[in-house]
């Protein structure tokens, strides 16, 4: 990171997710015995699905992949129960590499979201500091010819600047569950209200 002299950079971050919530950190050396937990958290008592395991544990080793590769840190996965049903949703921390010697102001990168039509646009005032928030809802992917058109989901962006240089510090959260998408963008924007720097 770029480093300017108005501050030094925070060793880390905190942040408060409700009970259910998984973590998976994406270093490769770390992220295999976090999926493997997992995997065997949401089997347990299932003796008898060794394919719906190994599936399971390739789609996270894919997806885990995916994120480091993009810069991720750490991954979130909602295992919240409502009753049977699984309240389906993800947080993914990302450090974004500063692209500019100078921190980006926050209207410019705003602004930039808005022109480009990234859904709806805000600077919101968090316990850390300012963050450019981006509230978007974009088609789901579907692999069947032939299917209904697929629905929305819901994703929320914070674009934290990393104090004492020029990166950010990108929560990206997601959810398929359009039908409650307001309720679930509170909850996002709660844990994200949470975050603080530290030392």
């Amino acid at each position: 990171m770029n480093q300017t002299e108005e501050a030094a950079p925070p060793a880390d971050y905190r942040l408060l997710l409700p009970d259910g919530w998984f973590r998976i950190l994406l270093e490769p050396e770390q992220r295999d015995k976090a999926i493997e937990a997992l995997v065997e958290r949401q089997f347990d008592g299932i003796d008898n699905a060794p394919h719906l395991k190994e599936d399971l544990r390739r789609d996270m080793r894919r997806r885990t992949a995916k994120a480091y590769r993009s810069g991720g840190i750490e991954l979130y996965l909602s295992l919240q129960e409502v009753g049977p049903v699984t309240i389906p949703a993800s947080l993914l921390v990302t450090l974004a590499p500063p692209r500019h010697p100078e921190p980006l102001p926050l209207e410019a990168l705003a602004q930039r979201f808005a022109e480009e039509g990234e859904g709806s646009v805000s600077i919101e005032e968090l316990s850390s500091g300012p963050a450019v928030r981006v509230r978007r809802l974009t088609p789901q992917d579907t692999d069947e010819e032939g299917a209904e058109p697929p629905h929305n989901s819901l994703s929320v962006e914070y674009h934290l600047p990393v104090p004492g240089t020029s990166a950010f510090l990108l929560l990206t959260f997601s959810t398929p569950l359009e039908a409650i998408a307001d309720a679930m963008a509170g909850l996002f924007d709660a844990i994200a209200g949470s975050f603080t720097w530290t030392d």
